[in-house]
């Protein structure tokens, strides 16, 4: 059945052939939800440019919360448009791409993947797969592609379009049969920082990676829990957090407060908040994931001592949402 604020839609299922892809290109430029195979599982497809697209696929998954999710790309080319690659990055991408590796950059300039497949972080995880078909399909959108697991959170990764069907159906647009795929491990993530630093074992061993560096990774300094904020897809760090106090279930506003509103009803005390942005004036949780990170990220930028946050119903996205929130609402 869909999530509780989803509503059900047809979900077709296409042949990858040149048809297929080419009717999932269109449906990514039209912010539509497409599964296609990958060298490992399928993947649940949204265009990376797309925020509204992405909260669907979070929806979709039911995703527990906003983790950051993988930029796939079809070349190089591609990849530098939205990460920013110094000669570590540079190196690995050549020995490595096309292939289960995925390189955490700091984003470009004019880097086009939304707030919310990053997570608000500055960093950017991109990867290169090898599947052909996942290739045709990158090439033939031309654009990123954020593409998690085609599951339901928390269940079997799907290896064939049947699998997709069983759980994603009514919730997604289309599923491109590309026939079943070799069950491996997720990509090796790999965060170039100034130390280059392996976040995620995966399907590249690590002393590959070593190999062509002429040097050790370095590793995360201790395990990290829940509660914490994820730099990036499978693995948890420090919590990003505005420099604003962050006040949650705010039943008014102090003067020089910031006030993140949700809702057509705003708070008292709301005429003397030093700024106010509003989630989503109707009450929609999927319009209020689009505009949480760039939100929080304005209304500190106004210098406000804190955040007045009103409260979201924990509904459907409602529930990632406060999620993230709590994260940045905790002491620090």
């Amino acid at each position: 059945m869909p999530a509780p604020d989803m509503q059900a839609i047809e979900t077709r299922i296409l042949p990858a052939d040149a048809a297929g892809i080419a009717q999932a290109a269109a449906t990514f430029a039209r912010g539509g939800l497409v599964a296609f195979p990958t060298e490992t599982v399928y993947g649940l497809g949204a265009d990376a440019a797309n925020a509204a697209a992405i909260a669907r696929l979070y929806q979709a998954k039911g995703r527990p919360a906003f983790n950051p999710l993988i930029a796939h790309v079809a070349d190089i080319a591609a990849a530098q448009r939205i990460g920013r690659f110094d000669a570590t990055a540079e190196r690995l991408a050549a020995a490595f791409w096309p292939g289960p590796l995925t390189l955490v950059v700091p984003q470009a300039a004019d880097c086009t993947v939304a707030d919310l497949a990053t997570a608000g972080l500055d960093t950017v995880a991109i990867r290169i797969p090898s599947h052909p078909i996942a290739r045709a399909l990158l090439a033939a959108f031309a654009g990123a592609v954020v593409a998690p697991s085609a599951n339901i959170s928390g269940h079997v990764s799907p290896t064939t379009a049947a699998h997709v069907a069983a759980d994603l159906s009514g919730r997604i647009d289309l599923i491109l049969d590309g026939g079943p795929v070799e069950v491996g491990v997720e990509s090796t993530i790999v965060g170039c920082f100034d130390e280059p630093t392996l976040l995620r074992p995966g399907g590249v061993p690590s002393e590959a990676i070593e190999a062509v560096l002429g040097r050790a990774l370095a590793r995360p300094a201790a395990e990290t829990d829940t509660s914490e904020q994820p730099l990036a897809p499978g693995m948890l760090t420090s919590h990003y957090a505005p420099r604003a106090a962050v006040r949650l279930d705010a039943s008014e506003v102090a003067a020089g407060e910031a006030l993140l509103a949700f809702g057509p009803v705003t708070l008292p005390g709301a005429d003397q908040a030093a700024a106010i942005l509003n989630l989503s004036p109707l009450g929609d949780p999927a319009e209020a994931a689009m505009h949480l990170f760039g939100y929080l990220r304005s209304l500190d930028a106004k210098g406000a001592r804190s955040i007045a946050v009103m409260p979201i119903p924990n509904d459907g996205l409602g529930e990632a949402i406060n999620d993230r929130l709590r994260r940045a609402a905790a002491p620090r």
